[in-house]
């Protein structure tokens, strides 16, 4: 099969080499659970770049579910709620256990939060905010696959 520059990776066909998929993703699942969201999208995208294959979906899921609660921080509400639809559309394409998390809690965590900001200019309480469950390697290794 051919492969041409359109199908690899923006860092691959800058010849850069690839950033470790399971330092950056950890990275950003704790500063999500710290509430740090404005890192946690900093460090997804680093390897959100760099991937080839529906990861790539995946990765840009997490990082606008972590912009949406970016903007929920800073009570820019409507930047929020765009971002959670998209967020929750690109994610439902993946089990909700994958990639070494379960993020079940923190989607439904969204989908109320999105409500919440769309009807009114309430602040969402920083108790409120979701966290991303690690699992065990066994039960979903992270990377998810071997090509990413």
């Amino acid at each position: 099969m051919a492969t041409y520059a359109g199908d690899a990776s923006p860092s691959a066909r800058l010849g850069m080499t690839r950033p470790d998929y399971r330092t950056y993703f950890l990275e950003g699942v704790a500063h999500f659970n710290a509430h740090e969201f404005w890192e946690a999208h900093e460090s997804w995208e680093t390897i959100w770049l760099a991937a080839a294959s529906d990861v790539e979906q995946f990765l840009q899921g997490m990082i606008q579910l972590a912009a949406a609660y970016h903007h929920v921080k800073r009570g820019t509400h409507r930047g929020a709620v765009r971002l959670f639809e998209s967020a929750l559309r690109r994610l439902a394409a993946f089990p909700q256990k994958w990639s070494g998390i379960d993020r079940r809690a923190a989607e439904e965590a969204a989908l109320r939060h999105r409500e919440r900001v769309a009807l009114s200019s309430e602040i969402v309480p920083p108790g409120e905010f979701p966290e991303l469950i690690l699992l065990s390697s066994d039960e979903s290794p992270i990377p998810p696959r071997e090509e990413w």
